[in-house]
């Protein structure tokens, strides 16, 4: 939302915002001159106010939402909104069940320093998208935002003069992606999430196929990239009138994607031609496909190839996507007798998959091994925060599996968003600890989260990794554990 603020008054609209409190973002917006209103109850618009964007956390009975039917002003969801910027752009979405955030992000960058002068609305902050080309970081005193504007059209490369690029995230919670008008798309997953709205994989899948067939037939420039295993490529593409290509690690993938885990290097193949190489400075199989599919679509967008690659060597990441945030010692010596530092992590997976891809990366880079037999006895501690009820119910045992590469789990409360309160009766952070402990995980539950710092103060080890997760609030224990006791 706060990208969509800004792109509307870069374009010529006066933006004013309401939410329920301050946090960063809104400060940020008001630095900018962009006003922030934090009285929703009153239902109160400016007078002034031609139309409403609301974000897929609001009800239809929200007082601002209602007071705009009332006043017969038109309302757009973000989508919608988002959908409407692309008309008259080059869009590009990017849509799938995990890694949208990182791979838009690491697209937005790529085509920056490529010269393309792309728009980029993320939803997640990441300093490189203020950079100019040929900067490896964002411009000094820029705030790290998710978003930037770019130019009216390309100014370069193969499709120079071709309306300008618009890099967005698809999200399919409630089929908000069928919104957008993207002349190229890509599909990184598709896994079973949001099944209080979906209620089955099945759904899901059908979802995901009514967003492939938004992308415009391959006469007219459309193109899609899935991928070639976990995306259910064959019912999503059916029927499909664009271009469509698959990426993987598989070498009948038309893109085929080689990573050294050991040197972090990843290879793009395209036809039994190889493409190109660069080195992430992020860690996991996960991330090296992320990086492939930007990679692919920069090339798509007309990039030099002698420039993508070090483009995405120079990514540094998105915050709360696999995020060092700092490191700790604590007293006592750990294995070997060293008094190496807890080094701290957070991360914003909330998907079971998520969760174990993120784990088993991080074990591999900072421990020396999935199996830990190299770590020296460090071990890897989680902090999970669940993200809603109904996910947590029908993930419940996936969730159990996926913490196998952590040796301590502490989960909070579940984080309550939009379930009914019927629906928060069903299963707790409890449910979760009893089936990691039957799984043999040492696992506790802890609320609040300053009583979750304490503990972490007490169980961490010197040479420990300590890796908090979670799409809600639970990135202030990371914090606090860094600030304790200083």
């Amino acid at each position: 939302m706060s990208g969509l603020a800004r792109m509307l008054r870069a374009r010529g609209a006066i933006v004013r915002g309401s939410d329920k409190e301050r946090s960063e973002a809104t400060e940020a917006l008001a630095a900018e001159g962009v006003a922030v209103e934090f009285d929703q109850s009153s239902g109160r618009l400016p007078e002034d106010t031609d139309l409403v964007v609301y974000s897929a956390a609001i009800r239809p009975d929200h007082p601002e939402l209602m007071a705009a039917t009332t006043r017969g002003l038109p309302t757009h969801s973000y989508a919608e909104a988002l959908g409407l910027c692309m008309l008259g752009r080059t869009g590009v979405a990017i849509a799938g069940t995990h890694g949208k955030s990182t791979t838009v992000a690491m697209l937005g960058h790529t085509l920056i320093q490529c010269g393309l002068d792309p728009s980029v609305i993320v939803g997640a902050t990441c300093a490189q998208l203020s950079a100019a080309p040929g900067e490896s970081v964002g411009r000094p005193g820029a705030a790290p935002i998710g978003f930037r504007l770019g130019s009216d059209s390309i100014p370069a490369g193969q499709m120079a003069g071709a309306p300008g690029i618009l890099v967005a995230e698809a999200c399919e919670f409630n089929r908000s992606f069928h919104n957008l008008h993207p002349t190229i798309a890509a599909i990184t997953s598709v896994e079973a999430d949001h099944l209080d709205i979906y209620g089955s994989l099945d759904a899901v899948v059908e979802a995901f196929r009514g967003f492939a067939g938004l992308v415009p037939p391959a006469a007219q420039g459309g193109k899609l990239l899935i991928a070639h295993h976990g995306a259910h490529r064959r019912e999503v593409t059916a029927g499909a009138a664009c271009e469509v290509k698959t990426i993987g690690f598989e070498p009948d993938a038309d893109y085929y994607v080689t990573y050294d885990s050991a040197a972090r290097r990843v290879g793009l193949n395209h036809a039994g031609r190889h493409l190109l190489n660069w080195t992430l400075q992020i860690p996991g199989a996960h991330m090296a496909c992320n990086s492939a599919t930007a990679a692919t679509i920069a090339l798509w967008l007309g990039a030099e190839p002698a420039k993508v690659g070090p483009a995405l060597s120079g990514f540094r990441g998105v915050d709360r996507r696999m995020q060092f945030v700092g490191e700790k010692h604590v007293p006592g010596f750990g294995p070997g007798g060293g008094a190496l530092p807890v080094r701290v992590y957070d991360d914003y997976g909330h998907h079971p998959t998520e969760i174990d891809v993120t784990l088993r990366a991080l074990r591999e880079a900072e421990l020396g091994g999935q199996d830990g037999a190299a770590s020296a006895g460090r071990r890897l501690i989680c902090v999970f925060q669940p993200h809603q009820h109904s996910r947590t119910r029908f993930l419940l045992e996936e969730f159990a599996q996926s913490f196998s590469h952590a040796d301590i789990v502490i989960v909070p409360h579940i984080y309550f968003v939009r379930d009914s309160e019927i629906e928060k009766t069903k299963v707790s952070a409890a449910d979760l600890v009893d089936r990691l402990r039957k799984r043999g995980v040492q696992a506790m539950h802890l609320y609040p989260f300053e009583a979750i710092v304490e503990q972490l103060q007490n169980i961490c080890w010197p040479g420990d990794l300590l890796v908090v997760m979670g799409a809600g609030p639970v990135w202030q224990v990371a914090q606090g554990f860094l600030k304790a006791g200083r």
